[in-house]
């Protein structure tokens, strides 16, 4: 496996790499981050993943500075999944101007849901991104559904921006009890940590709710939130939408998706769950 810090460098060895696929990350991986490198494997000869914390998706008041940087214990992952190259750049690499002067701006879809809270953070996801997929000219790239906001917004770049390149989704990796896996389960303390997968649990329930034929789906989300509140959550939302566009619901609408962002303590947890209706 060979671990390559610049652009140019990473271009050479592209040359003669036949099919890519690509996985880009910020890093700290877990299993999750490693199903999806499982993926890409069965689809190209090689594997690139990509490894950097962008400055540009964290907010004010984010954890950009305290964003694990485990890049030792990271290769060794990587290498005994039979990767071909890790990308590891650092910001003047792959921000030469120190301040990105262009940027990728997504439609409205990026200021709801979890846009909402965190202004900016899919505009700066959707310029590295764009940057990444110039840089490695992949021919697929994975990403996991339980950034599904995320998922829609690299879809519509892909095809918005005729990037030649094909999308797989990955669904979410979990825990045995549920609990959808992040770098941030590691903020949690022993008992947030018991207390984690209602999140999962609530969506459940929701889903089921849906399935049985309910259309109140404003009903729907708000037992949610009462629920999480209830047993001492901080709800950013709770909502009910199309699973392709990421567009408000409508009764006769048969593929749905129910999305969640949820405070426990200082974590900000996040999950969905696909409700495809016959």
């Amino acid at each position: 496996m060979q671990i390559i810090h610049t652009v140019k460098e990473l271009r050479e060895w592209r040359k003669t790499a036949g099919k890519v696929a690509f996985v880009p990350t910020m890093g700290n991986l877990h299993e999750g981050h490693l199903a999806l490198v499982r993926e890409a494997k069965k689809r190209a000869d090689n594997v690139v993943v990509s490894i950097f914390v962008n400055r540009l998706q964290f907010g004010q008041g984010e954890d950009f500075d305290k964003y694990p940087r485990t890049l030792q214990q990271d290769a060794g992952k990587l290498a005994d999944e039979g990767v071909a190259v890790v990308f590891t750049p650092d910001e003047k690499e792959l921000y030469p101007n120190v301040e990105q002067r262009y940027n990728v701006e997504p439609p409205h879809l990026q200021n709801e849901l979890c846009g909402k809270f965190r202004p900016g953070h899919f505009r700066g996801v959707a310029t590295v991104v764009g940057k990444l997929f110039n840089i490695v000219k992949a021919d697929v790239a994975c990403f996991g559904k339980k950034d599904y906001q995320q998922l829609t917004i690299i879809k519509g770049l892909v095809e918005d921006l005729n990037f030649d390149i094909e999308i797989v989704p990955v669904d979410t990796g979990r825990a045995s009890d549920g609990l959808a896996l992040s770098s941030r389960n590691q903020y949690l303390s022993k008992t947030e940590r018991a207390e984690a997968p209602r999140l999962y649990r609530e969506l459940q329930k929701a889903a089921e709710a849906v399935r049985s034929g309910s259309v109140a789906y404003l009903q729907i989300e708000k037992e949610v939130v009462r629920s999480l509140s209830e047993a001492g959550w901080t709800v950013d939302y709770v909502e009910i939408r199309h699973a392709q566009t990421l567009e408000v619901a409508r009764a006769g609408d048969t593929e749905l998706v129910i999305l969640g962002a949820a405070r426990l303590g200082n974590t900000r947890l996040i999950d969905n769950l696909e409700v495809l209706l016959s």
